[in-house]
């Protein structure tokens, strides 16, 4: 199955480049609180605009607080827009059950505030 491993909440485009290759490049700091990794399949959500897109992350320089859309999607997101990053796995049953979501929040900087871990929401889950 398809899930939604880890997330970066309301994260602030910091640049949007329509002539580099394609992907999204975002700060070192914020893929490693997030549990992401590099050329990882990530969706973003545009909340100014309902745009969501499908990319590969990145790793931008630690400690600059970089988001930055790259290649075809910089037509759909602008420096200033506030997105949603959710970063998905395709995961066995087995693998769900031991599943720990991670959710990184940051402020309009781009800096990290706190990470919480939903693993209660998915160990706690019956069908």
């Amino acid at each position: 199955m398809q899930v939604c491993v880890s997330k970066i909440h309301r994260a602030t485009v910091t640049d949007a480049d329509l002539n580099y290759v394609g992907s999204i490049t975002i700060d070192q700091d914020l893929i490693k609180a997030a549990g992401l990794k590099p050329h990882q399949v990530v969706r973003i959500t545009n909340l100014s605009n309902g745009t969501l897109w499908q990319t590969y992350v990145l790793p931008g320089e630690s400690g600059k607080g970089e988001i930055v859309l790259n290649g075809p999607p910089a037509r759909h997101f602008q420096r200033g827009d506030v997105v949603i990053i959710l970063g998905d796995a395709f995961v066995t049953p087995e693998e769900y059950k031991t599943l720990n979501p991670k959710v990184a929040f940051v402020d309009e900087k781009n800096k990290l505030i706190k990470v919480e871990e939903h693993k209660d929401l998915i160990s706690n889950w019956t069908e």
